[in-house]
């Protein structure tokens, strides 16, 4: 069973800077892809940035030159660093892994999900 758990998430203010972190269980991490999701109120889910575990990386045209997914696989953790944030940005933000080599945007393609992390960005 695989187990995702994120943290780091909280207030800032527009341009400002969140880390979030995602720590994994299981003994197979560096197998998964690995990735986030976000979910603003009143709008559906949708696709921040996905990372492969040998490098592949896709990002969302919405957060690219800003948002940077990396992971450590000794540390078990995918990391989303989030510069320049604005208020559009505010978001529970979700975990996800997938032992699909794809990088997908697609919630579906997604059999792994954290409880997710608030983060709001304030004008």
């Amino acid at each position: 069973q695989v187990q995702l758990v994120e943290s780091g998430g909280g207030l800032v203010q527009a341009g400002g800077s969140l880390r979030l972190s995602c720590g994994v269980s299981g003994r197979t991490f560096n197998s998964y892809t690995m990735g986030w999701f976000r979910q603003a109120p009143e709008k559906e889910r949708e696709f921040v940035a996905v990372m492969r575990w040998s490098g592949g990386k896709r990002v969302a045209d919405s957060v690219k030159g800003r948002f940077t997914i990396s992971r450590d696989n000794a540390k078990k953790t995918v990391d989303l660093q989030m510069n320049s944030l604005k208020p559009d940005d505010t978001a529970v933000y979700y975990c996800v892994a997938t032992n699909s080599l794809e990088l997908s945007s697609k919630e579906s393609d997604y059999e792994y999900w954290g409880q997710g992390t608030q983060v709001t960005v304030s004008s």
